[in-house]
């Protein structure tokens, strides 16, 4: 339950306590931002039977009849309509909201979470609300310019390049140091400018010379291909030929797989 309060009203959205780095501008706006959301918008759900003069009403969200003494949730400041209790929920997380505790926005209801981010960018490091003209935007997402760092190491990434490794951005540096995967033919690590090849699970560098047939060395980018124990071959003639000083083998596998790689 605490878990759930914590996520859905953020205290970082309305006391600066918990927001010991701000400047004091971002402080000012922090409070004006807080009293405007509390004056406005929050409001918590009344429990109650539906009485008799609301009995066959629609709820707000579902739309499934009310009948009276049925248990219902009423929000004051969206009028008398009534809620399912499993209905009276955020309208863009769909979580129950905890305590019935809500902020409404043009007729809908929203935790304070997602209600706060309808007018303020949320920083992907630190999970505050961002005050500040200039953000970094990457990814779909926003950043505070001093958070937007490697995940690893922490240096600044703006104006640098980076790749994104499990939604955090990180530098090329530790990318291939730590995360790059090793080329099945040539044993180098396949960096971030380095177009990749992927076939069951195994990485190859896209170029000719490592992404070929391992018999007559033709090129397999973009073609159907043959694999015999993590060996690539470009037709069943080849792998054939590759395996006939062998006393076992592999069934062939046409399936084929070929594409930068998703985190460069």
């Amino acid at each position: 339950r605490a878990r759930a309060l914590l996520q859905q009203l953020p205290p970082q959205d309305c006391d600066e306590r918990y927001c010991p780095d701000l400047a004091e501008e971002e402080r000012r706006q922090l409070r004006a931002f807080s009293a405007r959301r509390r004056r406005e918008a929050l409001g918590q759900g009344l429990a109650c039977p539906v009485p008799g003069p609301c009995h066959g009403c629609p709820c707000k969200k579902c739309g499934r009849r009310l009948n009276k003494g049925d248990p219902g949730i009423s929000a004051s400041r969206l009028g008398g309509q009534f809620w399912h209790p499993s209905c009276f929920s955020c309208h863009f997380c769909h979580q129950p909201l905890v305590d019935l505790i809500y902020f409404q926005q043009d007729g809908r209801i929203y935790c304070g979470r997602h209600h706060a981010e309808l007018f303020r960018p949320r920083c992907a490091s630190c999970d505050q609300l961002i005050f500040m003209e200039e953000c970094i935007e990457a990814e779909g997402r926003r950043w505070h310019l001093e958070h937007f760092c490697c995940l690893e190491c922490d240096v600044p990434l703006r104006g640098q390049r980076y790749v994104m490794k499990s939604g955090q951005p990180c530098c090329c540096g530790c990318f291939e140091s730590l995360f790059a995967e090793p080329c099945q033919a040539c044993g180098d690590p396949i960096g971030a400018d380095s177009e990749e090849a992927t076939h069951q699970g195994l990485h190859w560098h896209a170029r000719a010379a490592c992404f070929c047939c391992s018999l007559c060395r033709k090129p397999l980018h973009g073609q159907p291909l043959t694999s015999r124990r993590g060996r690539l071959f470009c037709s069943e003639t080849c792998s054939l030929g590759r395996d006939a000083s062998s006393t076992a083998s592999d069934s062939s596998d046409s399936a084929f797989a070929s594409a930068p790689s998703p985190d460069s």
